[in-house]
């Protein structure tokens, strides 16, 4: 019996009350499937950047992407315009990428951890802690000497206090367990969204409480490329060491006794990702907002397609969320331009019949989980 974590196999799928296995789901082949992600998700930045209220012909909008890429030259007459697609469209689309991508992959990671088809990267109750720091900002202007900075410094200082708090009152002498990481999780998200929800009732202008309201929803339009290389770097950060741990992540999904038979240490394993996670969802709800559904329902849509094997779950899933992210951003945009939707709504929208059509496919078993 092989005992390496390298030669772990993807957890089947249960059997079925009738004693049979149900059958197997039609699964593109990997680089069929990535291929297609490699190449959707530019044309998605170009469409990023080309869609909008304004009018730009898609001959003017390539030309001042072209003209951001190279540092070419434009008129004076179109200062606007260029802003309009390299500063605030592109940067938009940018961003969204990144945090579709984090979400996605951080989802994987934390139902793999606390081993719940339920669970997403918010079930940790980062993102609300994370919100109560914006409110402070958005509400009461709270940091206000650090100018744009604020509004992420402030989010993710308070997720990353929220993460410490969670930790300290999940953590046992046994380590950290599933079920009081979810607990504790829970328990504070209703905590840290009372006070929130205090904040934006005790706020003065109603401006700055629709502006706090938007922000908890989800919103990407505050985007702009100062706000890009630290959510990129923790993406990145988060991706490659999920992407390093993704054989330990398939004994943990097998179980704690399992992957301690496998050589694996669940408690360890179950710290770092927890550390990962926390710091990840931080990093991406600073810049975006609570954007929901995201991090549940990709991981499960990306299963269905590869399989439970995390080494593929990994490789496709921040790019889904990517590509997904990018175009409901764009919808929240155009739907009822010039206004615009909390990209949050359009994701629970969106999420919610697929996640039903999902549960009532019965070649899955999200996962294994």
């Amino acid at each position: 019996m092989a005992t390496s974590v390298d030669r772990i196999p993807a957890k089947p799928a249960h059997p079925s009350r009738a004693g049979t296995a149900p059958p197997p789901p039609r699964r593109i082949p990997l680089p069929i499937l990535l291929a297609g992600l490699c190449l959707a998700l530019p044309v998605s930045l170009v469409c990023g950047a080309g869609l909008g209220a304004s009018g730009l012909s898609w001959a003017e909008v390539l030309r001042y992407l072209w003209a951001g890429l190279t540092g070419g030259a434009i008129g004076p007459d179109e200062v606007s315009a260029y802003t309009i697609v390299w500063e605030l469209r592109l940067s938009r689309a940018v961003l969204a990428a990144i945090v579709g991508a984090g979400l996605s992959a951080i989802g994987v990671a934390v139902q793999a951890m606390v081993r719940n088809a339920l669970a997403d990267p918010f079930v940790l109750g980062i993102s609300s802690g994370a919100a109560v720091g914006a409110n402070a900002v958005l509400i009461f202007g709270a940091l206000g000497a650090l100018g744009i900075w604020a509004l992420s410094t402030a989010a993710f200082v308070s997720a990353l206090l929220a993460m410490l708090l969670v930790y300290a009152v999940a953590r046992t002498e046994r380590g950290l367990t599933p079920l009081r990481l979810v607990l504790t999780g829970t328990a504070m998200y209703y905590g840290f969204s009372a006070v929130t929800t205090f904040m934006v009732f005790a706020a003065e202008r109603g401006e700055a409480a629709r502006s706090a309201m938007m922000w908890l929803l989800g919103s990407l339009s505050g985007a702009n490329w100062a706000s890009v290389p630290i959510a990129a770097g923790a993406v990145l950060a988060g991706l490659a060491h999920l992407g390093w741990s993704a054989r330990r992540l398939n004994a943990l999904a097998m179980g704690d006794e399992t992957a301690a038979a496998l050589g694996v240490d669940p408690g360890r394993l179950r710290k770092e990702l927890f550390l990962v996670s926390a710091a990840v969802t931080g990093a991406v709800v600073a810049v975006s907002g609570a954007i929901g559904f995201v991090g549940l329902m990709v991981p499960h849509a990306v299963r269905m397609l590869v399989g439970a094997d995390h080494r593929r779950v990994l490789l496709v899933a921040p790019l889904a969320g990517a590509v997904l992210l990018i175009w409901v951003d764009i919808l929240s945009r155009v739907v009822l331009a010039p206004a615009e939707l909390p990209v949050g709504v359009l994701t629970a929208v969106i999420g919610v019949p697929c996640f039903i059509l999902l549960m009532r496919r019965r070649s899955y078993s999200f996962g294994g989980i």
